[in-house]
């Protein structure tokens, strides 16, 4: 494609790839894209692709200067792209219904692949386009929402994920109050602590956290959720996204450590400590069903200067120093008798099918599986829920004491 070659050599700014039919299908089931895949394949490279300029929109609005005018030169040559006719109906009005297609990179794609189409001029779609970059950003980071992180630190986007609302989460208010309030203060810009959500089993600490990032990711939240090995990472993380237009939550589920595990000393590091200082666009949200994080034996008690003495020894301070770091800590406790059967009751009434149970009848199957479980949580009530979907009432005057 000689034209596509010359059209190359003029730009500075955009490079657009020029893959071939197979692998324009390929992509396009991969990344569930719809519609015109030669309009997806350019306007993922305006988006997948950081440049001076596409960074400084993310940041504020461009001002129509040099630089404006040779991403508008660019634009120009784009605009002659979108203007290539493609004759071969699979790729001028793909359809192939996927789980991708619902994720939100594809939707971002396919939406401003139909805007740079219909705008009139090179003008009109530089103007979409920054629109776009200043709404959502440039890059990984502006195709998702929450991400995970490799091995070398690269972030990508969690695309098949449950979607999960505060909502969902039955009780717990004055818990999700104070979440939400200091994630409030965090996307203001104003100061805002690291948290620790510490309790029992089950009880809606990390879907707390998860239902946060999706409620913000309009207004420019990124969670990123980190595994206890990937913590030496966690610096050139930081340094990747610490003057991105974005503010991020670095996600650590279930933590804790053992008593010859050392992870914990680069988590402090970061949090509090080290030379550099974390960027003010982050902030560490971790979820444990340990308060203190560190597993503490009453061997950690026998290095005390003085017998008798009320202060520490110092390994329980190196110990109890992290969890220390988490300056608004939040105890999700185990449900009581009666609020575990709130929980059921509230979930079985957004399911119709449950409708023929009657609440007598809920509560006492409910009980009896609590019991079976060993354990009384949100989680063993959203189980038994799922549990009694599975079954039928066998006649409309079930008893009470009637196992499911």
């Amino acid at each position: 494609m000689e034209w596509i070659d010359r059209f190359l050599d003029e730009l500075t700014l955009f490079r657009p790839r020029t893959p071939d039919s197979t692998e324009l299908i390929t992509e396009a089931v991969r990344r569930g894209w719809q519609g015109n895949l030669w309009h997806c394949q350019l306007a993922y490279d305006l988006l997948a692709q950081p440049n001076v300029f596409s960074l400084a929109c993310e940041r504020r609005t461009p001002a129509h200067d040099s630089l404006w005018n040779v991403a508008l030169r660019d634009m120009g040559v784009y605009r002659e792209l979108f203007r290539v006719r493609v004759d071969d109906p699979a790729l001028a009005d793909f359809r192939h219904e996927s789980p991708q297609t619902e994720t939100p990179a594809a939707k971002q794609v396919c939406v401003l692949a139909r805007d740079l189409a219909a705008a009139e001029d090179a003008e009109a779609m530089l103007a979409v386009l920054t629109a776009h970059y200043e709404r959502r950003g440039v890059g990984t980071l502006g195709l998702g929402d929450i991400f995970r992180a490799d091995d070398a630190g690269e972030l990508h986007p969690v695309e098949n994920r449950r979607t999960v609302r505060l909502d969902d989460l039955v009780g717990y208010e004055t818990q999700k109050t104070l979440l939400l309030e200091n994630t409030r203060a965090f996307l203001a810009g104003k100061h805002a602590n690291n948290v620790l959500l510490y309790g029992d089993a089950g009880t809606g600490k990390s879907t707390s956290i998860q239902a946060i990032a999706g409620a913000y990711a309009s207004e420019g939240l990124r969670l990123i959720e980190l595994y206890k090995r990937q913590f030496a990472l966690i610096p050139d993380i930081l340094s990747r996204v610490k003057n991105r237009n974005y503010r991020f939550i670095l996600f650590l589920d279930d933590l804790s450590f053992e008593e010859n595990e050392v992870e914990y000393k680069h988590l402090k590091a970061v949090m509090e400590g080290g030379a550099e200082a974390a960027p003010e666009n982050v902030l560490i949200y971790a979820t444990s069903n340990r308060r203190h994080l560190i597993r503490e034996t009453w061997n950690d008690r026998s290095d005390m200067e003085h017998s008798g003495d009320i202060h520490r020894s110092d390994t329980m301070e190196e110990k109890l120093s992290l969890a220390g770091r988490f300056g608004l800590q939040i105890y999700y406790p185990n449900p009581s008798f009666e609020e575990y059967h709130t929980i059921v009751r509230e979930l079985a009434a957004r399911d119709p099918s449950l409708s023929a149970y009657s609440e007598a009848q809920l509560r006492a199957l409910a009980a009896a599986w609590q019991v079976r479980r060993g354990s009384r949580s949100g989680r063993t009530a959203q189980q038994f829920i799922y549990d009694l979907t599975c079954h039928t009432l066998e006649s409309e005057d079930l008893s009470p004491d009637a196992d499911p």
